[in-house]
């Protein structure tokens, strides 16, 4: 155990010594490595040992944080009467200070603890990426693979006398193929990742994640650019669960609904999509990158339907937004680490499998967009309006997928176009990213089946 829970609990006791009515301690110890390879050589290899512990204490609308990178008694008392002192002269909104670290530099090549990673080993795996991608094409021009992974410890502890504590172990592969010809470059990307341990590459062969990305590069030279205008588009399984999670999912944690900075605010009970379209957050599906048995406040993870049947059925909640609307939280408190204060976040966020199947989809679609692969985005909370470039698309003509097109943007509003989806298939998968929000990443998975647009607008280079 990172401390001893009569010692936890003396810490949250401490913080509420100002006139705070709820008070929590975080302790965490993250075993990390990043391993890069690059051009058919090791390229870089970090690895190193982090803990900390981070002390909030509530009062109303107001929350005070302050965290230290040393895990004793000493310092975790200092920060608990540094948060509670920060609330007393609180004004408004949170209030964070930081405790002095005095941590020193970790060993740039210290091997992991026991049960994860020895580096000879994954730099074997990311060899098998830049000899599987190069053995494509001759037009392969880089290939760079990173392998990144994190063996976490934490105990949480709060002032009404709960303790937790949990170990896990995530694991991600990336691996990036530029191609060219004749002045065109390319780029594909793919990059799995699960809360798995070593058990991660028997899962996902790196070889042929690499020549997934590699193919994509090399499909996307042949690409002519993208017609522009309004159109049906036909989204792959699993891609298109990132455009509910920008489009829709951040303006269901319920912190943006409390500032008035949500499109979805007082829409409980209302329908925000067609029929057909019903989406969950669920942290515990087994193994996904966005998994967890409690979040980051302690409280136990569960599914939150968030859209059934087209209509608005949940928000998401942390503990303190959760206080101001009198409820309990859906288990959604999350923080990159013990530095920073627990936020509504999503964990794995998708759309729910329909009846279809996808290739019917496709035959019944006379003339659009086949969105194979998704690319980044923006988008705007407040008015749902967003913008997301496509990084492997397609023409569809008479119910055929056809020729590859490069350059291709989906331009629209996250509510108006969950309201014209016509077709949900049955063929549900997921992918892994890492979502920003207040300086703050968490892994995340997003996730969906085959699903069409009946109309969206696409932005392009062949007008």
């Amino acid at each position: 155990m990172l401390i001893e829970p009569d010692l936890a609990q003396e810490v949250t006791q401490l913080a509420l010594a100002t006139g705070g009515v709820y008070s929590d301690v975080l302790c965490q110890r993250h075993t990390i490595m990043v391993v890069r390879f690059e051009d058919g050589k090791l390229d870089d290899v970090s690895t190193g040992l982090e803990s900390g512990g981070g002390v909030r204490v509530i009062q109303g609308d107001l929350a005070a944080y302050a965290h230290t990178d040393i895990l004793d008694a000493e310092h975790l008392r200092l920060a608990a009467r540094t948060a509670a002192d920060a609330l007393r002269h609180a004004a408004e909104g949170p209030v964070l200070e930081a405790v002095p670290s005095r941590r020193e530099p970790p060993d740039p090549v210290r091997e992991p603890g026991e049960g994860t990673y020895g580096i000879h080993e994954v730099v074997d795996h990311l060899a098998s990426c830049d000899e599987a991608a190069r053995g494509l094409s001759g037009e392969i021009r880089q290939v760079t693979a990173i392998h990144m992974s994190v063996f976490e410890e934490g105990l949480l502890a709060n002032s009404l006398g709960e303790l937790r504590s949990s170990q896990c172990q995530r694991t991600r592969l990336v691996v990036q193929v530029v191609a060219g010809r004749d002045g065109v470059i390319q780029v594909g990307q793919e990059a799995p990742g699960a809360l798995m341990g070593p058990e991660f590459y028997r899962e996902h062969d790196p070889a042929r994640v690499a020549l997934v990305a590699g193919r994509r590069a090399l499909t996307m030279l042949d690409a002519r650019p993208s017609p522009a205008g309004k159109m049906a588009v036909v989204i792959n399984s699993g891609t298109g669960g990132v455009l509910l999670h920008e489009a829709c999912g951040h303006g269901l944690e319920v912190d943006h609904v409390h500032k008035g900075a949500s499109i979805y605010e007082g829409k409980l009970g209302k329908i925000v999509a067609a029929p057909l379209v019903s989406a969950s957050d669920n942290p515990t599906l087994p193994g996904l990158w966005g998994s967890y048995i409690f979040d980051d406040e302690g409280t136990p993870s569960g599914e939150t339907v968030l859209i059934e049947e087209g209509i608005l059925r949940s928000y998401l909640y942390d503990t303190h937004e959760a206080m101001k609307d009198g409820r309990a939280s859906t288990g959604n408190g999350r923080r990159q680490s013990f530095r920073f204060p627990p936020v509504p976040r999503m964990s794995n966020t998708f759309i729910k499998a329909g009846d279809a199947d996808p290739a019917d989809i496709i035959a019944s679609s006379a003339h659009g967009l086949y969105a194979r692969k998704m690319g980044g985005g923006q988008v705007d909370p407040v008015t749902g309006e967003y913008v997301f470039s496509v990084s492997e698309g397609y023409l569809i003509e008479r119910g055929r997928i056809g020729e590859p097109l490069r350059g291709a943007v989906l331009i629209g509003n996250g509510p108006r176009t969950l309201e014209v989806i016509d077709a949900v298939g049955n063929d549900l998968s997921f992918e892994e990213g890492t979502c920003g929000k207040e300086g703050q990443g968490v892994p995340v998975t997003t996730g969906g089946p085959t699903f069409r647009i009946a109309e969206l607008t696409v932005g392009g280079t062949d007008v």
